[in-house]
């Protein structure tokens, strides 16, 4: 069959999941997914790393998926949500698969699901995984989509897990405090496994968790550690403290810089390190392999710089963890004449927080609505910067426009910010043909 075929297949099977199979909803819960897992038979056949955290996931799924390619291994790793193309949830070596992939994958799901009602997400994990074991991977990298306890990743053991990070975000599911937050990402650690974290300090529920399920619980700054060296350089230590791995200490020196830019690149880079450590054992690879994977690492949309003047940043950053990020970043760069932000979020998120923390970074918003069923009106959204006392901003029909204005008014000195959601970065690599 033609890939013009496949295509519209594809297209097809996404329009009748985006119309939302439970009416819609995310329907928390593994009992489901797991049912039509197991009529599937979906069982990995190789090491399974599940990677969660609030931020910083995506970036260590990344590190992961490009250091193990460049040792010469097979991997397929699960990613959410898609900047221009659903294929990009699903990629082997770093590639999106192919659509006829997709659409064997979710032909086989409705076979085997019966009356079982799945959600989108749910036929996205277990396509993603069916992928993987018909393409005979040696590794799969399945990032977390929501929380981690509910999640349908978590339908799958993981034999590493990470948990990058832990801030509130999708409070509704995942409750108002940390501990709360915590406790749901803490659902990924498996008895007797390794669970790597790097939030500090600790959520007491995650470490409680981690004791009561008898999993390795591996801490920043405990059992791995990592510097900031001259010379564009860093270094990397692992010295497990009562851990049941069969690996002992292991150090890193004269690292490169990861590709990825952001101050906070560091830590997820050490979270990664630290899975490959984990599984030496059965995935060995060598520093060459480390060191060309840090260079040639590429996650779109995370503090990306564009190449060219004026300096254009896109980042996909939608929470007050992410704005503290982004604004610790920001405030590194050279000195810009004006500061430019161009800006859209979803009405579900903590639109006002994350201004809070960043307006001291910007002189001039330009501002759109996201069209889309939880995006604002333009009025909702002028609101938000009302309250915080924001009024150098211009309003415009769409993103493109707002971005296009901005690129208009901006000069070679200037400094040009794309953020506040996937789907405002997703506009402008659309435009820009990225």
């Amino acid at each position: 069959m033609t890939e013009k075929f496949h295509a519209t297949e594809l297209k097809r099977w996404l329009q009748h999941l985006e119309q939302g199979v439970t009416g819609g909803q995310i329907d928390m819960g593994l009992t489901r997914v797991g049912t039509v897992r197991e009529r599937m038979g979906l069982q990995p056949h190789c090491p399974v790393v599940i990677v969660g955290g609030t931020n910083g996931k995506g970036s260590v799924c990344a590190y992961l998926t490009q250091i193990y390619r460049e040792a010469g291994y097979r991997v397929g790793t699960l990613t959410s949500p898609h900047l221009l193309r659903f294929n990009e949830r699903i990629a082997i070596n770093g590639q999106p698969v192919a659509d006829e992939l997709i659409v064997q994958a979710f032909e086989r799901i409705e076979a085997e699901r019966g009356n079982t009602v799945l959600t989108y997400f749910e036929f996205n994990t277990l396509a993603a995984v069916e992928v993987f074991d018909q393409q005979k991977v040696d590794i799969m990298v399945l990032e977390v989509g929501l929380g981690g306890r509910l999640d349908a990743v978590n339908v799958f053991d993981a034999d590493v897990a990470a948990i990058t990070s832990i801030d509130l975000d999708h409070e509704a599911y995942l409750g108002n405090t940390i501990e709360k937050v915590a406790f749901e990402k803490a659902g990924i650690m498996r008895g007797g496994r390794p669970v790597i974290c790097a939030q500090l300090p600790v959520p007491e529920s995650l470490a409680a968790h981690a004791e009561a399920v008898g999993a390795d619980l591996l801490l920043l700054g405990r059992d791995f550690d990592y510097h900031k060296l001259e010379m564009q350089q860093w270094s990397y230590r692992f010295h497990p403290q009562n851990s049941q791995l069969s690996v002992g200490e292991h150090a890193r020196h004269a690292l490169p810089i990861p590709a990825l830019r952001g101050n906070f690149q560091l830590s997820n880079a050490a979270c990664a390190l630290t899975v490959l450590e984990c599984l030496s054992d059965r995935l060995p690879l060598d520093i060459g392999a480390i060191k060309r994977g840090l260079l040639r690492v590429h996650h779109p949309g995370r503090f990306q710089v564009l190449p060219g003047r004026p300096l254009t940043i896109l980042d996909v950053g939608h929470n007050p963890h992410a704005a503290r990020a982004l604004r610790n970043s920001l405030i590194t760069l050279p000195y810009a004449e004006k500061r430019l932000a161009v800006f859209s979020m979803l009405a579900d998120k903590d639109i006002e927080g994350v201004l809070e923390i960043v307006k001291d970074q910007f002189d001039s918003w330009y501002i759109a609505p996201l069209h889309l069923p939880r995006g604002l009106t333009t009025a909702a959204l002028e609101e938000k910067f009302a309250r915080q006392h924001i009024s150098a901003i211009t309003t415009y029909a769409s993103v493109a426009e707002a971005y296009r204005a901005a690129l208009s008014q901006a000069g070679e000195n200037d400094r040009i910010v794309v953020f506040g959601s996937f789907h405002t970065v997703a506009e402008i690599m659309d435009l820009s043909s990225l």
